[in-house]
C-alpha cells in the first residue's frame, strides 16, 4: 500500500483556492481535444480536474463551476460564432461579441442545472467522483442537443472522434455514449487524483484504476464488431464539386453567372456515376434558373449515365421557401428541403420581435421554412442515398430516420460562413461521429471546404484543401445493415444513465438508512 504522496496535494490546493477561475480555464483548454488539434486524451484529463473541484463543493457553487466550465469550453471553441455574425453577417463588432458570449453563456446553463441538482441528491464525494458528475456531463451534453432547438457543438464525445478507441461506443449508444465512457474514465482518473491528494493511505484507491480499465477493455472488444457490411464489391465513383465562391461573394448578382458557370463547367467534365454540388451552390430561386442551364445538366446526366444532386433554394407553389438539395437523373427530380432550420440563420423566430435584428445583419436568405420531419432517401440505383443538409448532420437521431435503407449518406453544406476558424473542421469532425455511428459511408461536399469522403469507422479516405476550387474524386461501395444506434436512437443511452443514476441514488438511501440505525 502507497503512504503519504506527496504530488498533488498542490494541484488540489491550487485547484480549490479558485475553482469558478479554474473551472473556467480547463473549460477552454477542452478545445485542444476536438479537430483540428484532435488530443483526445486532453478532454478526459481536464474533465478529471473538474471532477476533482467538484466532488466536495457544497450544492451553492457546484452551479457556478460547472457553469464556468461549460462557458470556458463554448466561448473558446465557438468563436467561428463572431466571424460569421461581423465579418459575414455585417454586425457590428461589439454586438457580435455580446451575442456570441450570450449564445455561450445559454447553452452552459444547462450542465450547470443538471450537476447542480445530481450534487444536491448525491452527497457523498466518491459516489459523486465516479458515479454521478460522470453520469451529468453526458446528460448535459444530451441535453445541449435539444435545448432552445438544440446545439450540440462541442459535445465531449466528438473530442474522441475517429482517433480514440472510445469511439466504439458511438454504433452503440451513439456520440453521448461516447461523452459518457469518457466521463467515466475522467471519473477514474479523478479518483486517482483524490488519492493521491490526501496525507493518507485510500484503500479503495484500485477504482480510478479498474474502472478506466474496463471502460477501455469493453470498447475495444465493441471495436471487433461489425456492424454493417458492402452492399457489393462494385464500386461506385463520384464527384465532389467544391466551387469555393467567397461568402461575401456568394449572392452578389454581379457575381451570379460566375457561380453558376463555374459549377456547370465542373459538371461537364466529369463522368463519374455521381455528381455532388454543396448547399445553395446556385445562390438563386430553382424556378428562375434558365430552362437551358436545366437542360444541360440533364443531357450531362443522360448521356454519362450519371446521377447530378446539388444546393439550391426553392419556393413552392404555396409561396414558402426551402433549403433544398435537387436530384437530376432519371425521368423525375426528386428533392430533400431541409427540416431542422438554424434560429437566426435559416429563419427568424419572432419576427416581429426580432425583425430588429434581421435589419442589422446581412444575411439573405433567412426566411425558409422546415421541410417534412421523415423524407425519402434518394434512390439512385445502384446507391440509396440519405440527404441532410449543413447543420442537421449535428443531430444524430435525426439523420438516422432515413436508415436502414440509404446504404451511402451525404451532407451538404456551406462553412464559408465560417472563414478561417477552427468551425469547418469541428463540422468534419461531426461527420466523421455520424458515418461511425450508421456505419456507413459519408460524402461532404461543401462550398469552400471541408469537403471530404469518410468510410464506415469515420475515417477520411480523401479531401480536399480548404479555399480551393477542386473536385474530389473517390469510389464508394455502399453498407447494408443496422447499428444499435441506428435502430433505438438516443433511447439506449438515456435508459443507461437513467438507471445508473436512479441505482446510485438507492445505493446512497440505503447507506443513510444504515448510518442512523
Amino acid at each position: 500500500m502507497i503512504k503519504n504522496p506527496k504530488i498533488p496535494p498542490l494541484l488540489a490546493q491550487t485547484l480549490t483556492n479558485r475553482p469558478v477561475l479554474w473551472a473556467f480555464i480547463l473549460g477552454a483548454i477542452t478545445v485542444l481535444g476536438f479537430a483540428p488539434l484532435s488530443i483526445f486524451l486532453i478532454p478526459i484529463l481536464t474533465c478529471a480536474l473538474l471532477f476533482l473541484i467538484l466532488h466536495e463543493q457544497k450544492v451553492t457553487r457546484v452551479f457556478a463551476i460547472s457553469f464556468s466550465f461549460s462557458f470556458g469550453l463554448l466561448i473558446t471553441g465557438t468563436s467561428w460564432v463572431y466571424v460569421s455574425l461581423h465579418n459575414f453577417g455585417g454586425m457590428h463588432p461589439v454586438l457580435a461579441v455580446i451575442a456570441t458570449v450570450f449564445l455561450s453563456a445559454i447553452f452552459a446553463l444547462p450542465p450547470a442545472i443538471i450537476q447542480t441538482a445530481l450534487a444536491k441528491l448525491v452527497s457523498s464525494p466518491s459516489r459523486r467522483m465516479l458515479i454521478v458528475f460522470p453520469v451529468g456531463l453526458a446528460l448535459s451534453d444530451w441535453c445541449r442537443g435539444w435545448f432552445l432547438t438544440g446545439f450540440p457543438w462541442l459535445s465531449i464525445g466528438y473530442s474522441q472522434i475517429p482517433l480514440s478507441p472510445l469511439s466504439n461506443y458511438a454504433p452503440l449508444l451513439g456520440i453521448y455514449g461516447v461523452t459518457l465512457a469518457c466521463a467515466f474514465c475522467s471519473g477514474g482518473v479523478g479518483y486517482l487524483f483524490t488519492y493521491l491528494s490526501v496525507n493518507r493511505a485510500n484503500p479503495k484507491w484500485k477504482v480510478g484504476v479498474i474502472l478506466p480499465t474496463l471502460i477501455l477493455f469493453l470498447s475495444i472488444v465493441l471495436g471487433s464488431v461489425r456492424w454493417t457490411e458492402k452492399i457489393s464489391q462494385s464500386a461506385t465513383t463520384v464527384s465532389l464539386l467544391q466551387g469555393n465562391i467567397s461568402q461575401d461573394m456568394k449572392w452578389n448578382r454581379e457575381w451570379l453567372d460566375k457561380t453558376m458557370m463555374t459549377y456547370l463547367d465542373m459538371v461537364l467534365q466529369e463522368q463519374t456515376d455521381l455528381i455532388l454540388l454543396p448547399e445553395t451552390a446556385i445562390p438563386l430561386l430553382s424556378n428562375n434558373v434558365p430552362e437551358w442551364y436545366w437542360d444541360a445538366l440533364r443531357t450531362h446526366a443522360q448521356v454519362n449515365d450519371s446521377h447530378i444532386i446539388l444546393g439550391i433554394p426553392e419556393k413552392s407553389e404555396e409561396g414558402n421557401f426551402y433549403n433544398s438539395v435537387l436530384h437530376i437523373g432519371g425521368e423525375e427530380t426528386s428533392r430533400y428541403r431541409k427540416h431542422h432550420l438554424v434560429p437566426f440563420g435559416d429563419y427568424f423566430p419572432m419576427r416581429s420581435l426580432t425583425s430588429v435584428l434581421l435589419n442589422v445583419l446581412s444575411i439573405p436568405m433567412s426566411n425558409f421554412s422546415a421541410g417534412d420531419a421523415n423524407q425519402e432517401p434518394f434512390d439512385l440505383g445502384t446507391q440509396i442515398l440519405g440527404v441532410d443538409i449543413c447543420y442537421e448532420d449535428v443531430f444524430g437521431e435525426e439523420i438516422i430516420r432515413q436508415l436502414p435503407e440509404a446504404t451511402v449518406l451525404a451532407n451538404f453544406t456551406n462553412d464559408a460562413w465560417w472563414g478561417e476558424s477552427f468551425g469547418p473542421q469541428q463540422h468534419l469532425q461531426i461527420a466523421q461521429a455520424r458515418s461511425i455511428e450508421t456505419g456507413r459511408e459519408l460524402l461532404r461536399v461543401t462550398n469552400t471546404g471541408v469537403t471530404a469522403v469518410i468510410d464506415h469507422r469515420g475515417h477520411i479516405i480523401a479531401r480536399l484543401p480548404q479555399f480551393s476550387e477542386s473536385v474530389l474524386r473517390a469510389e464508394i461501395y455502399g453498407r447494408k445493415g443496422v447499428t444499435p444506434y441506428s435502430r433505438w436512437g438516443n433511447l439506449a443511452f438515456i435508459f443507461l444513465t437513467l438507471s445508473i443514476l436512479l441505482l446510485s441514488l438507492k445505493s446512497t438511501l440505503y447507506w443513510s438508512k444504515s448510518e442512523k440505525r
